[in-house]
């Protein structure tokens, strides 16, 4: 499994950072079409499309979607990243009220309209994020972001969890967790202002982003684990061999992307 997982990783690291940081335009939009269609792939499977014809019809339709948003992306930009606020702020009252809640969300038509919900938002997010100054060290600055979340949750919580986040949806992850992923970001960013040379404004503005953004990282994660739960699968596929599915990789950057932007967005406004 180890092994597997390191030749997925050689093979597909390259591949996203190349397609990330060295394309630009339609060729960017493109390169995250791809990604966002093969988790809606995952996504239609993981609502409970097992029909192939179903499934292939439901990625069109996000195909489309996004191809509309991409034309119309001046126009509709703060309507998306509206949109993916409200829905990741309902997401929260979900993943904290499960099971209890599950019924009001478990019919197929209702999973089938939460993953436009969850994916769109994410092209629109990192296209703002990719045509604003310095565009891609924001979009490595919000991956940054929630890397070092999970690295500081791994280890915070292997030495100091007791009190369970979200027993419901994801035994393992621990409030000890949360606090560590927290305050190694908050250093990260911290690092990064001082040697900027950031006035203290945008230190504090900055560490209020970062605030956000992992907190709604960790939402993500949560939301994805709970509709697996709830399906009763551990992978929302097989596509990476070692590391699961698309949707498995992009969980929390899929809630974390569009919030960062919205922050930013708010900001230049």
């Amino acid at each position: 499994m180890l092994k597997q997982r390191i030749i997925t990783a050689l093979i597909i690291i390259p591949i996203v950072w190349c397609g990330l940081f060295l394309l630009d335009g339609s060729i960017f939009a493109l390169f995250i079409g791809l990604v966002i269609t093969l988790g809606a792939w995952e996504w239609a499977g993981l609502a409970g499309l097992n029909a192939c014809l179903l499934r292939v019809i439901y990625v069109a339709i996000v195909a489309t979607l996004l191809f509309l948003m991409h034309v119309l992306s001046n126009i509709i930009v703060p309507w998306i990243l509206c949109i993916a606020v409200l829905w990741w702020a309902l997401a929260i009252f979900l993943v904290l009220t499960y099971p209890r809640t599950s019924n009001y969300w478990s019919s197929l038509a209702t999973k089938l309209v939460i993953g436009l919900l969850i994916l769109l938002p994410v092209s629109q997010g990192l296209a703002e994020l990719k045509n604003a100054p310095l565009g891609n060290w924001l979009i490595m600055a919000v991956m940054v972001l929630v890397w070092s979340a999970d690295i500081g949750a791994y280890f915070s919580g292997l030495a100091f969890g007791k009190r369970k986040l979200a027993p419901a949806v994801s035994p393992s992850k621990s409030w000890e967790g949360v606090y560590g992923g927290l305050a190694l970001t908050l250093l990260i960013t911290l690092i990064v202002g001082i040697m900027r040379d950031w006035s203290l404004k945008e230190i504090l503005l900055a560490l209020s982003i970062a605030v956000v953004a992992v907190f709604i990282s960790i939402v993500g994660d949560l939301t994805e684990s709970m509709f697996k739960r709830q399906a009763g699968i551990k992978d929302s596929s097989n596509l990476l061999p070692g590391h699961g599915g698309v949707l498995d990789r992009i969980d929390s950057l899929t809630a974390a992307i569009p919030i960062f932007a919205a922050c930013l967005w708010m900001i230049a406004s």
